[in-house]
This record gives C-alpha cells, structure tokens and sequence, in this order.
C-alpha cells in the first residue's frame, strides 16, 4: 500500500511541474501578441513566485494543521484552475494576477511532498519523485509547442495543460484511503508519524550552517529557471529559430531534467546525497561552457539538456539530506525556509537576466549562467567548511 501510495505521490509531483515551464516557453508568442518589452516575462515570474515564497514559508503551519493529503489536493485544484482562466486573459495584468494563484499552490506541494517522502521513503524515491517533476515541466512545452503549431495557439496550449492538471487533481483526491491506511517501512523499521515542531524564521537563522544551505538552494534553482525560462527566448532571438521549434527543443531541457532525476535515483542505491550532488555540478559547468561556444542551436541545445541533467540532482538530494543534517523533528519547518529561499533567487535572477537581455542582448546568457554557478560553488564550500578548533 506504501507502493501505490508513493505511486499517488509521484503524480501529485507531475501537477507541480506543469505550470512552471508554460510562460518560458509560450513568452514568444505571447509577448508578441501583446506588444510587450521582451524582459517582461521576469515580471510574471517574480509575481507568481511572490506567491511560492509565501506558501512555502507558511507551509509548515499549515501542513501540520491540515495534513499532506489536504494541502495537497486543494492546492493542485488551485492550479488547474488558475491555468484555466489563463486562456481568457487579455492583458499584461491578467496575466501576473493568475501567477500569484499558481505560486501559492506550488510552494505548498512542494514543502510538504518532500518532506514526507525525505521522512519515510529512500533517497532513490525522493530523486524520482523529482523526476516526475521533471516529466511535468516537459509535458508542458511539448503540449505547448503542439498547439503553438496548431490551431490553438498559446491560449490551447495552456487549456490542454490545464484539463491535465485537473486529472492529476482528481486522483489526488480520490487516494485519501491509503494516507490513513498506510504504514511506512524504512531501513527495515516501520516509521512512525513524527510530532513536527514549527521553527521561526528567527530560530532557523541561528541553525548553523542553515544560510549557506539556502544559498545553495538560492543558485542551483537560479540555473535551473533562468535556463529553463530563457532558452526558448533566447533560440529565438540569438538563432532566429521559429517559435513552435524553439519550444520544442526546450523540451530536451526538461527531459534533461528528468532523466537526471532519475539516474540519480537509481546510484543512490549506492552513493550518498552528496556524492551525487558534486559530480552533478561537474556538469553544470561542462554544460554552461558548450552554451557559451554553441554556434548553432542543436549544439545549444546538447549544453541546455547537460545543464539540466547536472542540475537535477542538487534540488531532492539537498532535500534528502535536510532531515539528518537539521533534525527530523523540525525538517519540515526547515524544508519550507529552504523552499522559500530558493524563490527568493528565482524572483530576482531573472529578473535581473530579462533587463540583461533587453539593454545588453540575450547572448549574456550563459555567462549570466557562469556567474549563478559561482555563487553555487562558493555556498557549497561554506556548507562543507569545517569549522577550526
């Protein structure tokens, strides 16, 4: 019943994926429609994620009040129903005021999905679990992509991504029986449901090594959505690539995304949750190198699906890693700060990215890349910095 419970869990993380890909890839079109200024899209971003930090950085109280199930079933609904009205907008404003509803229920899924897998799954579940966020942010430009081709244009990209997302809410719903039922069995014990305690912001800054924690979270998440959001833009804008094709190959990113979640679920039957996340930075810089030289975009491409791969990793093995590092009984307050300081850095890296692409040109891109993954580098240091005696 864990199996199948799990199962559920996997799809709920599928409806957290969905939204998240849709502006970046859509924003040609949409902006051209609108007659808007190309960096636009970063304000639409930052709006929704305005409402991502609040859910994430409340969402301790509230999942402990209302339970996993509950937030996330509510929150799922709230999103299929914010990408529904998204397909009658008619303006500028419209648009950053649905954000905010889809921000709202993804911070809530993702504070409380994580943890609860981190607590009573293996690290090999938590990385799959963030492969099928990764087979939910590719579904969407793929979708996206088909019907910018199509009749459907952008607003019948966003009502079939919309009616997915319904379904995904609707199994949700109907899994209540196994959230009461089920009894989880982990390193050979069966785990009990943990008293969790609720940290201020106060308390979780005085935790050592806490900030620099969160500042890995801040960069990796940083890479991950400036690249993600930027790419179908900049293929465009830099290659002169078609729309429909430009959000097609930003498919490969999130594939990319995917299938690193997925390997790195499968070593780390083997390897720890560090020792998955070193190599993996190996990468990003390797992929943000061959971003830099592309001379086409197939070979921009290949950098944008290893940027992802190497990148994938970072995000549930970090989470994997919180409980041990900080303590069970306060993961979940824990898991919210860090999800709350990610957003920060997704609100304000494209958006300083989009007035770097508009007064500069959109080829800073991956060095705009190269200087995020500094930062990374640097956080990563003072984690792992031992202090002297």
């Amino acid at each position: 019943m864990a199996t199948l419970l799990l199962i559920v869990i996997y799809i709920g993380y599928i409806g957290l994926g969905i939204p998240d890909s849709l502006t970046g890839a859509a924003w040609p079109e949409i902006y051209t429609e609108f007659d808007l200024p190309i960096s636009w899209a970063s304000i639409i971003s930052a709006v929704g994620l305005i409402g991502t930090f609040c859910s994430s950085l409340f969402s301790p109280r509230i999942i402990n009040r209302f339970g996993v199930y509950r937030v996330t079933v509510v929150s799922t609904l709230l999103t299929a129903v914010s990408l529904f009205a998204h397909v009658y907008a008619n303006s500028f404003l419209a648009l950053c005021l649905l954000s905010i509803p889809l921000g709202l229920g993804g911070g809530a899924i993702d504070a409380g999905l994580n943890n609860y897998t981190a607590i009573h799954y293996k690290a090999m579940h938590i990385n799959f679990l963030h492969c099928f966020y990764g087979i939910g942010v590719a579904l969407s430009p793929y979708l996206m992509s088909y019907a910018i081709a199509g009749a459907g244009g952008w607003r019948g990209g966003y009502r079939t991504v919309a009616l997915v997302q319904l379904a995904i809410t609707m199994v949700v719903a109907v899994s209540y029986p196994l959230w009461k039922k089920v009894k989880f069995v982990k390193d050979g014990e069966v785990t009990a449901e943990i008293t969790q305690t609720t940290l201020t912001v106060r308390e979780m800054i005085k935790i050592p090594k806490m900030i620099p924690m969160c500042f890995m979270f801040i960069c990796s998440c940083s890479i991950e959505f400036v690249c993600g959001g930027w790419s179908s833009t900049y293929l465009v804008e830099h290659f002169g690539e078609s729309s429909d094709k430009a959000a097609f190959l930003v498919v490969f990113y999130y594939v990319g995304l995917a299938l690193g979640r997925f390997t790195a679920g499968i070593v780390s039957t083997k390897l720890s949750g560090w020792k998955i996340i070193f190599p993996g930075q190996a990468v990003v810089i390797i992929a943000i190198t061959i971003m830099a030289l592309a001379k086409n975009p197939v070979m921009f491409t290949v950098g944008m699906f290893l940027c992802s791969f190497g990148n994938a990793p970072l995000w549930p093995n970090l989470m994997y890693v919180t409980p041990g590092m900080f303590g069970v009984e306060v993961s979940q307050s824990i898991m919210g700060a860090e999800g709350a300081a990610a957003t920060i850095g997704l609100m304000v890296a494209p958006l300083v990215f989009g007035q770097l692409a508009q007064h500069i040109g959109i080829f800073t891109l991956p060095y705009y890349l190269m200087g995020l993954f500094a930062c990374l580098m640097i956080a990563t240091y003072a984690v792992h910095r031992k202090k002297k005696a």
